[in-house]
């Protein structure tokens, strides 16, 4: 039987939104990415962050639970031409045991507040070159002040397929609140990796009715493994709704792109 994840896997590779260009020119410049390096790519699902940082490093490491996001990895990699990253299965908890080479970054994406963070951090400790470093990337809501309107749409429909804990997840990504975002730095404070530098874009996304329909199954919450046999029907009430909100059929927002650099401090 299909899991949650596992079914999300082929709608998160096509309809995430990628993180801007300015994320990963900030890594390629902080962390001096000139062709040598390794990366690691932890709860790496199918692989946005690593194959755009392939073309940086000499490796790339992408580590997930979850095989159908590995395979949906492999196949973009093949896509693209990409050879330089490894698909490895794993969570959090077994990194320290995958056997990997020295370690110049990792990277994490939302994955990290569902891991045991005080270990992982310890593990990446003992993984990571003396000036090697962690980065925590993930989409909140934007500066907009409220929601756009189409957001409520989503959540209407959503809550009417599988109920409350079914919500849409704000449409883009999962909410961050300040308190955990302040948890998130306290766990990096107190860790080998104490010195913290975090920087945030604006991003300005656009989606069509059709790619907003896409982006909701993406989400482990909302996803085909939940929906069963109504998935049908979710998918043309969604974008009916969407088109009776909006019949111009293109929807934008702004999130915020946060990324904290947590290196260990010098000496």
């Amino acid at each position: 039987m299909s899991t949650p994840f596992a079914s999300a896997a082929p709608f998160h590779a096509r309809y995430r939104p990628p993180y801007p260009a300015e994320f990963y020119r900030l890594l390629a410049d902080r962390f001096a990415l000139d062709g040598w390096q390794t990366v690691l790519d932890l709860g790496a699902g199918p692989g946005a962050n690593s194959l755009a940082l392939a073309p940086l490093v000499d490796h790339v490491y992408a580590v997930d639970p979850e095989p159908a996001m590995l395979a949906e990895g492999r196949r973009l990699a093949e896509e693209r031409g990409c050879t330089n990253v490894s698909w490895l299965e794993g969570d959090a908890s077994v990194v320290s045991r995958l056997c990997l080479p020295r370690i110049d970054l990792c990277v994490i994406g939302s994955a990290f507040r569902r891991m045991d963070r005080v270990r992982v951090l310890a593990d990446l400790d003992a993984m990571l070159a003396p000036r090697g470093g962690i980065v925590l990337v993930s989409s909140a809501a934007g500066p907009e002040g409220q929601s756009p309107p189409w957001i409520s749409v989503v959540e209407e429909v959503c809550a009417h397929f599988l109920g409350a804990d079914g919500r849409a997840e704000d449409g883009v990504a999962g909410p961050d609140d300040p308190a955990r975002l302040e948890d998130l730095d306290e766990h990096l404070a107190k860790s080998a990796f104490s010195r913290i530098d975090t920087t945030v874009w604006n991003q300005r996304l656009r989606f069509t009715a059709d790619q907003l329909v896409g982006l909701q199954l993406s989400f482990p919450r909302s996803s085909p493994a939940l929906l069963g046999d109504r998935q049908g029907a979710f998918e043309s009430a969604l974008r009916q709704a969407l088109l009776d909100h909006d019949p111009g059929g293109t929807y934008t927002r702004t999130v915020a792109v946060t990324a904290t650099l947590a290196t260990r401090p010098r000496p």
